[in-house]
């Protein structure tokens, strides 16, 4: 859900875990010119149902974007 409360969809390109810490690369289209972002579940591990959280940290998104570029190799990310 967006900051002014209306749902946003999103379509998952795909996911990694580092130090256990889910993270998803999601993009707003299926096509080749998509907006992407790298989202984490900052959700308690009790919790049954994830809640995603933008990366805001420079240096763990440089790292998780790495990994994400090394997953889908075909596939080019520009920042």
């Amino acid at each position: 859900m967006s900051e002014d409360g209306k749902t946003e969809e999103f379509f998952v390109l795909e996911q990694t875990r580092v130090g256990g810490i889910s993270y998803i690369l999601v993009s707003d289209s299926t096509g080749d010119d998509g907006e992407c972002m790298i989202l984490k579940d900052t959700s308690p591990e009790e919790e049954k149902e994830a809640t995603y959280e933008p990366v805001e940290d420079e240096a763990e998104l440089t790292a998780v974007l790495k990994i994400f570029e090394e997953l889908l190799e075909d596939v080019s990310i520009e920042r």
